[in-house]
């Protein structure tokens, strides 16, 4: 960003007039005490606005939510992990209601007030049953310094929560954002597959607020794939509650302009952090297309490099193969010329103008067996550019996802299958 701002402590509870909550269900495993279920409301009336998978098969908490914005604003997010209530039908609708209204009549709100999400297991029933015990506890527990807690508690095949919050001045007020996210494999553009929430006590309407989450959403969490995968239950909801007693963001305004900058940073910062937490990867990196002759001809490029297994197994193997990335780029379908692509990689010359550049094969290896480093690919046609954040593909990301349906087991003794 270019103005000063300060990283704080609190994650998604860090902003003024927000409280946060989570509690274990044992959602996926009744033996486990692991966090599973949380829940992030506002003290006072907010402006709200979500962003949502474009997979044509939509989780039940999706399609409520979405329906829920529809109607007006949030002022309450419940969320769970350990079940995607996704392919569920009917039922999934009504227990995805169910948890609307568990908590809405508590805190005084309607339910079309509450924002629902879930992540974990595709296709089987919600365990109502685990969860209904708890919800008195998730709303006595409530507090403002229990966002680290939301961050664990949406955390599925993830290594580590993953939560951030900045503050900083605008016009003449301090304001704080907050965020926590969740995602590890399953992540590919449009929108990438994960569970993000951001606070803010800015004072912002929902028209502005909306048009800020789309364009703060398309520079960052649909600009990182780790796997090429797309899920049902994709979705980013951003709360902003005033409490922070500046007056309205004009649209059009400077301070909107910056705050906007501030939303991007964060998003960006989350969507990175997700690609980092791959499942089983072990290189995170960076690729800048530029010279393309539209923004669409730079997207596509950097899209087919980015979900070639080829280039990201060559990635995983510390092997510069520019080889494998050209290639992905003749068949992005941008215009292109063989004949003017320049590949760099970490900044030193693979190939220029489509052929073996001078650089020494053992500079190249040495770069890509980093932990993280950048492509750098020139197309030489025009100015646009386009920047995609990808990881490798490793032997242990198959060996980690060739099954996950011991839950169907505990399902069965539930009697939900």
């Amino acid at each position: 960003m270019d103005f000063s701002f300060s990283r704080i402590a609190g994650g998604i509870g860090a902003p003024q007039g927000f409280l946060t909550s989570a509690v274990s269900c044992g959602i996926k495993d009744p033996a486990s005490d692991r966090l599973d279920l949380a829940l992030i409301y506002s003290e006072r009336s907010c402006s709200s606005a979500g962003a949502f998978t474009t997979n044509r098969v939509k989780a039940a908490p999706v399609r409520v939510s979405q329906a829920h914005l529809r109607k007006g604003d949030m002022r309450a997010i419940i969320v769970n992990s350990g079940n995607a209530n996704a392919c569920t039908g009917v039922q999934g609708i009504h227990d995805a209601n169910a948890m609307c209204d568990a908590v809405a009549k508590p805190l005084g709100l309607k339910r079309n007030e509450i924002g629902v999400c879930s992540t974990g297991v595709i296709g089987l029933p919600m365990p109502m049953l685990r969860l209904a015990p708890h919800t008195a506890a998730l709303l006595a527990g409530l507090g403002a310094d229990h966002g680290g807690e939301v961050a664990k508690a949406i955390i599925t095949s993830d290594t580590h929560p993953k939560e951030i919050a900045i503050a900083f001045e605008l016009g003449g007020h301090s304001v704080r954002i907050g965020g926590c996210v969740k995602g590890a494999g399953m992540i590919s553009p449009s929108m990438a597959t994960m569970l993000c929430f951001i606070t803010t006590d800015a004072n912002l309407p929902s028209d502005s607020l909306r048009k800020t989450v789309l364009e703060c959403v398309e520079d960052s969490f649909n600009r990182i794939t780790i796997d090429g995968d797309m899920s049902t239950n994709d979705t980013v909801l951003m709360l902003a509650n005033g409490a922070s007693g500046m007056p309205a963001i004009r649209r059009h305004g400077a301070r909107c302009k910056q705050f906007r900058q501030a939303v991007r940073w964060v998003m960006l910062e989350l969507a990175k952090a997700v690609v980092r937490d791959g499942e089983r990867v072990t290189k995170f990196v960076t690729v800048d297309v530029s010279g393309a002759r539209t923004y669409h001809d730079a997207k596509k490029v950097a899209e087919a490099v980015c979900k070639s297994a080829l280039v990201k197994a060559s990635w995983n193997g510390g092997d510069p193969n520019w080889g494998r990335i050209i290639h992905a780029v003749g068949y992005s379908r941008a215009r292109i010329r063989e004949e003017l692509v320049d590949i760099h990689i970490g900044g030193k010359a693979a190939c220029l103008g489509g052929l073996q550049a001078a650089t020494p094969m053992a500079e190249l290896r040495d770069i890509v067996a980093e932990r993280e480093f950048a492509i750098g690919i020139n197309l030489n046609q025009g100015t646009a550019d386009y920047t995609m954040y990808s990881s490798d593909l490793s032997p242990e990301y198959i060996d980690f996802n060739r099954s996950e349906y011991a839950y169907w087991k505990q399902a069965r003794k539930d009697g939900l299958v």
